[in-house]
């Protein structure tokens, strides 16, 4: 009996010691949870998407709480949510432009996808660019294994009836999972109001970069759009022409002089013309001085006027104008 008793007792001796150990630790080392931190917790997503750059939801929440990010980098959660917060933490709401993930390439359909062999391999993008740098022959071009489309958490990414992967802005929330899915780096987070894109990403040279293209539509780095854009947007980048979103007014008239049909315009043939009311201009010639094209014209104090030959529809003036007496035409 005696070799059953003891060890229990010293097991159960053992247990309430080392019980009291951790009670005392507890007390000893509590630290106190500030309760903004659940709250915030609450009315996030919680999808864990780490487009905050913090690990997960409660990482940010604490972050949040502890003024070390700001209150608005939650994709997910968009406007709401921002507001929510700001209400939660007693201060203002910093509401920043929506942004989504473009896909920077034509290819990876169907029919517009020269291939150098039939892939069998794993069905991941980062599986099949691992082997001959991958199935396709442009090297730098969509593989078509569809791993944006399994990173997405919110459907909002799809194959059309062409096999192109195609994104759903309304529902994207530029979480960037899909863009850290793709291996090539095809896919950028971009604002939703940028609506001119360089929809090529190969840094081949010239009419090799076109032949290896099935679409015919690469970049073949001929700075035709370098030269056109009125605000000094666009660069050459190791044979390939890249937009400065910052820059960029959206004009599209770099996608007018591209030979190949890089660049998509999104507004194409919808852009309108800016039209000053002269009763309501004051002439204090801000419009002029920041128009890109020189397409506004007048003298100080006396209404101005635009030339609707010469204006691109970039909507500068209509943003700069201290009295709104410009408007779309």
């Amino acid at each position: 009996m005696n070799y059953i008793m003891i060890p229990s007792l010293m097991i159960g001796g053992l247990g309430l010691a080392y019980g009291l150990v951790l009670a005392f630790a507890s007390k000893k080392f509590h630290v106190e949870v500030n309760p903004k931190i659940d709250e915030i917790i609450e009315i996030l997503p919680n999808v864990n998407c780490g487009a905050c750059g913090s690990a997960g939801c409660a990482g940010y929440a604490e972050a949040v709480v502890n003024g070390e990010v700001p209150i608005n980098l939650c994709a997910p959660g968009g406007v709401n949510t921002v507001k929510k917060i700001a209400e939660i933490l007693g201060i203002e709401a910093t509401v920043k432009e929506k942004e989504i993930a473009f896909i920077l390439c034509q290819s990876g359909g169907n029919d517009n996808t020269l291939k150098r062999y039939d892939y069998q391999g794993i069905s991941t993008c980062k599986a099949a660019v691992l082997v001959s740098n991958g199935p396709n022959y442009c090297n730098f071009g969509c593989v078509f294994q569809n791993d944006c489309i399994a990173a997405c958490k919110f459907d909002a990414l799809k194959l059309d009836e062409r096999g192109m992967r195609v994104v759903n802005p309304d529902k994207c929330t530029g979480c960037g999972a899909c863009a850290k899915a793709c291996p090539r780096g095809l896919i950028k987070i971009l604002p939703i109001s940028k609506r001119v894109h360089i929809l090529c990403s190969s840094h081949d040279k010239g009419q090799e970069a076109k032949k290896r293209c099935g679409n015919n539509t690469a970049c073949i780095g001929c700075t035709m759009c370098v030269k056109k854009c009125p605000v000094d947007a666009i660069t050459m980048q190791d044979d390939l022409a890249v937009i400065d979103y910052k820059k960029c007014i959206s004009c599209g008239q770099c996608a007018l002089v591209c030979p190949t049909k890089a660049i998509y315009d999104q507004l194409a043939g919808q852009r309108k013309k800016a039209f000053i009311l002269e009763d309501h201009c004051i002439g204090c010639t801000i419009c002029a001085r920041n128009c890109p094209v020189q397409a506004i014209t007048g003298e100080v104090k006396k209404p101005h006027t635009v030339d609707p030959e010469i204006c691109i529809g970039c909507g500068i003036c209509i943003q700069k104008c201290p009295v709104k007496a410009i408007q779309w035409k």
